[in-house]
């Protein structure tokens, strides 16, 4: 349907007014029903006139003087309370020059109203279902359409009337959300806005002019109607606004005389009151010379060139893009294909869905999708990552000896000694250690699984076929389903990750070639220890030097030979032993047996060492002369001494 208006639209306009508009206008409404089907309204802006005004300034009066019928709600209060796009339709005469008048609803298709207390009747009943009997305002819209052939086409949109104090069921932001409202109508290029205000009241505190300068401040889309001239005070007139020597507007003021309150109640017919106001405008000599800027007739003949106009301005930007959203529409309507209409058909269609569905996600993973991003990992490579580096990191920041203090080492081993002192180093604390440094390998576990599922879950609504597109339930049930199963996988997952860490934890496999147990921990130590201490020989004194002032070499030698002192006053008396055999010495302890080391408990031989052992174990790095060797002595002893 779309396209069959898109190329009825004249690609030309002719130069008179009236046959244009009587074949574009109608085009442009028939646009507008589609959008308003499809709820697709701002995607394409559609030239109309927007009516505007603050509440009781006569703009349902207006609309009604214009069709020439009395169909809309009136009242003292607030009326209007749901946008109205009121679509104006010529008709021609029938042969025997009757006339034929109806109205037609778009939520009421193919039925039509030739009775208009019943199109208000409906309008009233309609504002009711959406926006409740208690005043209460809605944005959303009621397309009436009206066929007669005292009308000209034109496409007006009534809108609520700008109120500042909230009554029944309005909200205490009322005037903010009418006021939005309007302006999501009147801000768009395409739109004409007719700004009504009372003649009876200031025109600089016009809300509607107010609202449609901030819409349209250059004033290149507002046309100004003055209402209620008849009831203006005494020795005052229009003709200074209607001239817009007040405020100026572009595109003029125009002057209208409607229906009072008094009028509607006795049953006052529109077409009587229309001669009325050529009464009125006849009998007031103020406004004579305006003739085209008074009078509904003139509002009516001015809107319609105005509106053929603005039609004629934006009709080559519109046309543009309506054939661009064509032929996009049209291209997504060629991939997504048809849809078959025996139940076979659809059986196989709905398979071939989840095929691609399958194969979508499958490619993902195995990194050969075509459409996958390059600004970031995804898919495989994302689950890679996770694995091999967030996965790894975390156990790597897991320090095994973490708030494990020598104060805790100690105290599981008393607790697993008991009443008595142990021999040995039982193995009992060193496993209640262990487990529980290994339970804290369980957190990055479940953290990693974790990552994994939302990376799939991920990758599940990016796999977008494009036949889902037509089928949004189903595209909303595959991903609860796809949800529901990972979710499924993850809990037993996070069940075999617990329990490989209490697997773990309750066998310590002191077996395994990398584990190192007590005996080899004391000989790595031990090396470490000697590796640390290199052996450093005597060094020569040299001549003429004092001893406070030998060399850094000397004095470190010194305070070794110091730490070196026997234990059972035995004195070297050929020189320093090496720094090996002093360590020696001073770990296998006295021979007074008051001290021990690991290697008696261990067992072995006598690890006592003699004054003899001690002498003849000597090392020397190079000979020595004699002299060289007494002062050594003689130093040694004075150390000792």
């Amino acid at each position: 349907m779309a396209e069959e208006a898109v190329s009825s639209i004249p690609t030309h306009s002719s130069s008179s007014a009236a046959p244009l508009g009587h074949s574009v206008i109608p085009i442009v409404n028939k646009l507008q029903d589609i959008f308003a089907q499809l709820g697709s309204q701002s995607t394409i802006e559609l030239p109309q006139v927007a009516v505007v005004g603050s509440q009781s300034s006569g703009k349902s009066s207006v609309l009604e003087a214009l069709v020439g019928r009395d169909f809309l709600p009136r009242g003292s209060d607030i009326c209007t309370r749901r946008p109205l796009v009121l679509q104006l339709l010529q008709t021609k005469r029938r042969p025997d020059g009757s006339e034929e008048e109806y109205g037609e609803f778009l939520h009421l298709p193919g039925k039509k109203f030739f009775d208009f207390s019943e199109i208000r009747r409906e309008i009233q009943a309609e504002t009711d279902r959406e926006a409740g009997g208690n005043k209460g305002v809605s944005d959303k819209q009621i397309r009436l359409k009206i066929f007669s052939p005292n009308v000209l086409d034109i496409t007006l949109v009534d809108l609520p009337g700008i109120t500042k104090v909230p009554v029944g069921d309005q909200p205490s932001d009322i005037e903010a959300r009418i006021r939005t409202m309007i302006m999501s109508y009147i801000k768009l290029p395409s739109c004409l806005i007719l700004a009504v205000t009372p003649a009876n009241s200031d025109l600089a505190n016009s809300d509607a002019l107010q609202i449609a300068g901030n819409a349209d401040p250059d004033g290149y889309r507002t046309i100004g109607v003055i209402t209620k001239l008849d009831i203006m005070d005494r020795g005052t007139d229009a003709r200074n606004l209607l001239l817009g020597k007040v405020i100026p507007l572009r595109l003029g003021y125009i002057g209208v005389v409607n229906r009072s309150q008094e009028d509607i109640i006795t049953n006052r017919s529109v077409k009587d009151a229309l001669v009325a106001e050529e009464k009125f405008f006849r009998s007031r000599p103020v406004y004579n010379g305006l003739a085209d800027r008074c009078g509904i007739t003139q509002l009516a003949k001015k809107l319609n060139q105005i509106l053929v106009q603005h039609i004629k301005t934006v009709l080559p930007g519109l046309k543009l893009r309506m054939n661009s959203a064509l032929v996009s529409v049209a291209k997504e309507h060629a991939s997504i294909g048809e849809i078959p209409e025996s139940k076979a058909g659809q059986g196989a269609l709905l398979l071939n869905i989840l095929s691609k569905y399958a194969e979508a996600f499958s490619s993902r993973v195995e990194g050969k999708n075509e459409e996958m991003s390059t600004a970031e990992l995804s898919g495989g490579a994302r689950i890679h990552y996770i694995f091999q580096s967030i996965f790894v990191k975390s156990l790597e920041e897991v320090d095994p000896c973490e708030d494990l203090t020598d104060d805790d080492i100690r105290t599981a081993i008393q607790n697993a000694t008991g009443p008595r002192s142990a021999l040995f180093v039982p193995e009992v604390p060193f496993e209640v250690l262990v487990r529980r440094q290994i339970a804290r390998l369980l957190d990055p576990s479940l953290q990693c699984a974790r990552f994994i599922y939302d990376e799939l879950v991920k990758i599940s609504h990016r796999c977008l076929v494009s036949e889902l597109q037509r089928f949004p339930i189903l595209r909303k049930r595959m991903d609860e389903v796809m949800g529901n199963f990972l979710r499924e996988g993850l809990e037993p997952s996070e069940t075999m990750i617990g329990h490989i860490i209490e697997m773990e934890m309750d066998y310590i496999n002191t077996s395994h070639p990398n584990f190192i147990g007590g005996s080899k921990a004391v000989e790595m130590a031990l090396q470490q220890i000697k590796s640390s201490r290199l052996p450093v020989p005597v060094a020569r004194q040299k001549d003429g030097l004092e001893p406070d002032k030998a060399p850094a070499s000397e004095r470190s030698l010194k305070a070794r030979a110091i730490l070196a002192r026997p234990v059972n006053g035995i004195v070297a008396d050929q020189g320093v032993r090496p720094v090996a055999d002093i360590e020696k010495f001073t770990s296998s302890g006295s021979t007074t047996g008051s001290s021990w080391g690991i290697s008696s408990i261990f067992g072995g031989s006598d690890n006592r060492v003699s004054a003899k052992e001690i002498s003849t174990n000597k090392t020397y790095s190079e000979p020595v002369q004699s002299l060289d060797h007494s002062i050594s002595m003689i130093h040694l002893k004075e150390v000792y001494s």
